[in-house]
C-alpha cells in the first residue's frame, strides 16, 4: 500500500485542517474526478466522506484511499494511504490543489515524502 506524508510548517494548522474537512464534507456523495478541473483521469467516480475534529481528521475518497490530518501549535500533518499508485495520485493532486488554493494569502507549499508501507517485507 503506498504512502505519502507531509509535514507543512503552518501557525493556522487548525484552521486550515478544519476548512479542507469541511470542503471535503461538501463534496460528499458520488462525484467524478472532474471535481477539479485539472484531474488526470477524468470522470473517475469517487466517493467523499469526512470525519474532523480541530485538531485531527480523515477524509476518505472512496475507492482511492484515505487522507489522514493532523495540527498541531505549528504544524500541520499530511498523511495518504491508498491501495495502489493511481488512488496516490489522485488524492495527492486534490490534496495539493485544494491547501495551495486555500493558502493564497500567506502561501505553503506542499511537498510530499514518500513513506515505507507499514508491515512490508524489506527488499532483498
Amino acid at each position: 500500500m503506498p504512502i505519502l506524508q507531509t509535514q507543512i510548517p503552518t501557525e493556522r494548522a487548525g484552521r486550515y485542517l478544519v476548512q479542507f474537512c469541511r470542503h471535503a464534507s461538501a463534496m460528499g456523495g458520488a462525484h467524478t474526478h472532474r471535481m477539479h478541473r485539472n484531474g488526470t483521469t477524468p470522470h473517475r467516480e469517487v466517493q467523499v466522506t469526512a470525519e474532523w475534529s480541530d485538531v485531527s481528521g480523515v477524509v476518505t475518497f472512496t475507492p482511492w484511499g484515505r487522507c489522514t490530518l493532523t495540527a498541531d501549535a505549528g504544524t500541520l500533518t499530511l498523511r495518504i494511504d491508498a491501495p495502489d499508485e493511481d488512488g496516490l495520485a489522485q488524492i495527492r493532486d486534490t490534496v495539493t490543489r485544494d491547501f495551495e488554493r486555500f493558502s493564497l494569502r500567506d502561501p505553503m507549499t506542499v511537498t510530499w515524502q514518500r513513506s515505507e508501507t507499514p508491515g512490508a517485507l524489506p527488499p532483498r
